[in-house]
């Protein structure tokens, strides 16, 4: 049986990791609800822009979802060989799912303004299932990795992680039943784990940095051209109005979205290098710090596609015009019976 003491402080742990992710997992699923629902409800955006958009959604939905799992990866439990894969390989292929699915939509907006005459004849637009099979199984294949056998399930003595869950009773039985302690150390081997954020995760979070940076660019050199015909077209050499209201907008744009960097991708890359730390330094992984680290560079990140699908009218519309429409009728029942008072 396990100790009171750890016990109690594996349950502390537990419920400070609902306690963070839980109202933040909630937010997440009902916004991206309310987008999705926008897409759907609105004819004129059944595009393969908006559907690669609607995946992301669908993508980060589920990663709502598995947001309070993500950080119980890093304690040590007493599961089965198939509970403790699932409980490890099923929420690191949401991730991975999301992320895939938030680089394809950047690089077909990055695609759309860097080059717009070839935009159309995209392969991602004349075949959108293919597209939807590469943001989609890749992750899985990979995930899935230690479920096919890459792990250390048999390959070390799990005495240690036990011990951390365990009295010394029971040491013995732990070390025979190789399906008593899940650990992430015992499904993800190391190699795994730096394949994953120097090949994968890492580069795409530049990716998306480098395109967004290089859009941000093209829009400075197209918006000095316009100031130039501007000028020309006025015959003067101060700037007007209009140049400043275009310039006072690109810059709410650049610090729109270094904001959105800093707030959304900064707090996970921290993380994801803190948990590399601590795998090369064999630390635990339970401190109250941590968890509260993990909880919000995941649940930042996840934030993302939220910030780009609330910022666009024709998302949020239908919703609007729904709380419009409860806010009238709303308003029609509270002045029904003030005219029947006063009549």
């Amino acid at each position: 049986m396990m100790d009171c003491n750890d016990s109690r402080a594996l349950l502390s742990v537990e419920q400070l990791i609902y306690a963070i992710t839980v109202p933040l997992s909630t937010s997440i699923i009902l916004a991206n609800l309310v987008i999705m629902l926008g897409i759907a409800c609105n004819r004129q955006l059944h595009d393969t822009p908006n559907y690669f958009f609607f995946s992301l959604l669908v993508a980060d939905l589920c990663t709502g979802v598995a947001l309070p799992f993500i950080p119980l990866m890093g304690l040590n439990r007493e599961l089965s060989l198939s509970s403790c894969l699932v409980v490890h390989v099923f929420p690191n292929f949401l991730f991975l799912a999301f992320l895939f699915n938030l680089v394809m939509v950047h690089y077909e907006r990055y695609i759309c303004i860097v080059d717009p005459l070839h935009y159309s004849n995209l392969w991602m637009h004349r075949s959108f299932p293919l597209a939807l099979l590469v943001v989609w199984a890749p992750p899985l294949l990979y995930a899935s990795l230690p479920a096919f056998g890459w792990n250390n399930w048999t390959g070390l003595d799990w005495n240690n992680c036990c011990a951390s869950s365990q009295n010394t009773t029971a040491l013995s039985n732990c070390s025979s039943n190789k399906t008593t302690c899940c650990s992430y150390r015992r499904v993800f081997p190391n190699a795994f784990i730096y394949l994953e954020v120097y090949g994968l995760v890492l580069p795409a979070i530049l990716a998306i940095a480098g395109m967004t940076g290089r859009v941000l660019w093209i829009t400075r050199g197209q918006m000095k051209d316009i100031c130039r015909l501007h000028r020309s077209v006025e015959r003067g050499s101060q700037a007007s109005d209009r140049e400043q209201r275009l310039n006072l907008r690109y810059v709410r744009c650049v610090v729109a979205v270094s904001l959105t960097f800093l707030a959304c991708w900064v707090p996970y890359i921290i993380y994801m290098h803190v948990c590399i730390v601590f795998l090369i330094s064999d630390t635990k992984r339970s401190s109250a710090t941590h968890i509260v680290l993990s909880c919000s560079g995941i649940g930042s990140m996840a934030v993302v596609p939220l910030v780009l699908g609330l910022s666009n009218r024709q998302y949020t519309e239908p919703c609007c015009k729904l709380l419009r429409k409860l806010r009238d009728r709303w308003r029609r029942r509270m002045q029904g019976p003030e005219e029947e008072v006063a009549v």
